[in-house]
């Protein structure tokens, strides 16, 4: 494996992200099982979620009914809920050696509530890095798809966020595809990758049949792995 990683604990942190409906969910179940396969010990979660906080604080973020809250307090609510889980759950299972499998973290609110949603990428990142003590992934697979395909693919919006219209869906797609070509707000690229977000960030097609998905998804990991080498 590389030797300059993005933290220091000797587990591996992965991490799915992208547009609703990329099939983040399934092909997070579907990494989890083969790791599991090949012997590693795997800790799963999705975030928010994934805490007894952030289970209660992903229900007022997602659920129709709601109470009304600004974007800026959207973004704290899931930090909150990302301090906890990082507490409980992925730093604990990182320091004791395991990989870990996240369905969404910490680039998520830069791209739905910084990107697409008109906040500072720069603040959010910030914010982020105290919420989270400074720990990124080794690697996040982003599962693009345009929302066109999504819609087609999961039908009508299932929650608060996917209920928002058509051109913030677009803006949430194009601000992933900004992160991972490595692009700065105003377009220019920069040195290292995203500015916003320093770790390393993959692009994958997920409107491909999913087991050319998970191939590819296979792949990547492999290479952060050390299972197969880049020569």
């Amino acid at each position: 494996m590389a030797s300059h990683r993005p933290h220091a604990h000797p587990g591996i942190f992965l991490v799915l992200d992208g547009p609703d409906g990329g099939g983040k969910t399934t092909q997070a179940a579907r990494l989890a099982a083969w790791l599991r396969d090949k012997g590693a010990g795997v800790v799963t979660c999705r975030d928010p979620g994934g805490t007894a906080l952030g289970d209660r604080l992903r229900s007022i973020l997602l659920e129709r009914g709601s109470t009304l809250m600004s974007i800026r307090a959207e973004m704290l609510l899931y930090m909150a809920a990302r301090a906890q889980l990082v507490e409980d759950v992925i730093a604990p299972a990182l320091s004791a050696g395991r990989v870990v499998i996240s369905d969404r973290y910490l680039l998520a609110n830069i791209v739905y509530q910084g990107s697409a949603g008109g906040l500072m990428e720069e603040e959010i990142a910030l914010v982020g890095m105290v919420a989270t003590s400074g720990l990124l992934p080794d690697l996040t697979l982003v599962l693009d798809i345009t929302p066109a395909a999504a819609s087609a693919r999961v039908g009508a919006a299932r929650d608060r966020i996917e209920d928002r219209p058509l051109f913030y869906r677009e803006c949430v797609r194009a601000g992933y595809l900004t992160a991972a070509r490595g692009e700065a707000g105003d377009g220019a690229h920069a040195p290292g990758g995203c500015p916003f977000y320093p770790a390393p960030i993959v692009l994958i097609d997920s409107s491909a049949d999913p087991e050319a998905v998970f191939e590819r998804v296979k792949s990547e990991v492999e290479r952060v792995l050390a299972l197969d080498p880049r020569p």
